[in-house]
């Protein structure tokens, strides 16, 4: 008897278990399901997402050959003009360029980056290492190579960008790191430390975001009209904020800022990100 009772208690327990496990499989079955029914909505805002993202990045390898090209021709004052209006460009879209491992750095990587990451100087390329060049050395001498790498590298980016698997939380993600960007670097002056361009960048990350934001607003209104007109609003008033410090060039040195200038700009990044990062509410 007590043979069979083991016998008998296996198979309960082997019973069980095989019900538990398919609880577990229907479980996880369910949430697969609810993700892709979930990013079927958002087909149409993912593919927004991704065509502006290739569109910038179209932008940014025509300005980039035409900011090469001066670059080469030993044009500072053209390099100078042409920099930080094609690196918006690719400050806007920034959320899809930093998908590719290295090719984000070996674009934008300012100096103190390299150095953290303990190489010397001589392992520096992109964007930054030019703009020390023109701005600190004012010569584009020795910097040739540089400027060959950095058109490889960017028109790499946009070879690259076509096989992005664009999620809805790589965009709410990307809007909400963008506004970080922008309080934790172009905020302080530390981006653009030679030319001090900043602004540049600041407006670009912001525009970055609040493309993000115009794709999902209307599914965000469905969801949570209050909030959609809270991050209108917030975005318009930082934007009114920037409007400020535009010349007749672009927008103006960051060394022009006051120290109570930058804190207005700060107190206004800081109102737009945590209401920014609710917008994940179009997911659930």
């Amino acid at each position: 008897m007590k043979k069979v009772f083991k016998s008998a208690l296996f198979i309960i327990c082997s019973a069980s278990l095989v019900a538990g496990c398919g609880t577990a499989k229907e479980k996880e079955d369910a949430n697969a399901g609810e993700e892709a029914v979930t990013e079927n909505t958002l087909n149409e805002e993912m593919e927004s997402y991704k065509q502006f993202a290739m569109d910038q990045l179209d932008q940014f390898v025509i300005e980039t050959e035409k900011f090469v090209e001066a670059v080469k021709a030993g044009d500072v004052e053209k390099a100078k003009e042409l920099y930080a209006p094609a690196r918006m460009y690719f400050e806007r879209s920034e959320p899809i360029a930093e998908s590719f491992g290295d090719l984000d750095p070996r674009i934008d990587a300012r100096l103190a980056d390299i150095e953290e990451e303990g190489q010397g100087k001589e392992e520096w390329t992109g964007y930054h290492k030019i703009e020390y060049g023109l701005w600190v050395e004012g010569t584009t001498k020795g910097y040739e190579e540089t400027a060959d790498q950095l058109m490889n590298d960017v028109k790499e980016l946009r070879a690259k960008v076509e096989t992005v698997e664009v999620t809805p939380d790589l965009m709410i993600t990307g809007a909400v790191d963008l506004l970080n960007e922008v309080s934790t670097s172009k905020i302080t002056g530390e981006e653009e430390i030679y030319s001090h361009t900043d602004l540049y960048d600041f407006k670009a990350n912001v525009e970055g975001a609040e493309k993000i934001f115009d794709i999902f607003k209307t599914k965000l209104q469905e969801k949570d009209a209050d909030l959609a007109k809270s991050l209108e609003g917030n975005f318009s008033t930082l934007n009114s904020l920037l409007d400020q410090y535009k010349d007749e060039n672009g927008f103006v040195s960051f060394e022009k800022l006051s120290a109570e200038d930058t804190k207005e700009l700060s107190e206004a990044v800081d109102h737009l990100g945590e209401p920014l990062s609710q917008m994940a509410i179009v997911v659930e």
